[in-house]
């Protein structure tokens, strides 16, 4: 794999990682993040979204500078690597869809049920 097809699979696993943080952040609710851990409030999370985000970027803009041609050659170059940060998007989502159903690493234990039940 090329640097850049390696570096535009990287950028797709970051971005995909900022949208969930991204709309917790923007519902008001928690989300487990590194830099708070499974009680991270919105604005940890707000944080934690927006430092992956510009990561991904970055990384896709520091591709396009170290192409270092003309805008048609670059628009073309993106063309090759857009399936890398398609996979990485893709490959990203997928493992966090299936985590989270097998270990419920964002579900709380005692949710909305439990609180229904202790009212009755």
């Amino acid at each position: 794999m090329s640097t850049s097809r390696a570096r535009s699979f990287i950028a797709g696993v970051l971005v995909a990682n900022s949208a969930p943080h991204l709309a917790t952040a923007a519902a008001g609710r928690q989300h487990l993040t590194p830099l708070g851990g499974r009680q991270s409030g919105p604005g940890i999370n707000a944080i934690w979204g927006a430092l992956n985000l510009a990561a991904g970027v970055s990384l896709l803009a520091k591709g396009r500078r170290g192409a270092g041609a003309q805008r048609g050659a670059a628009s073309a170059r993106w063309t090759d690597d857009l399936p890398s940060f398609e996979t990485g998007y893709l490959v990203f989502a997928a493992w966090m869809a299936i985590s989270e159903r097998l270990m419920k690493t964002n579900h709380s234990t005692s949710g909305g049920q439990n609180r229904a039940q202790r009212r009755r």
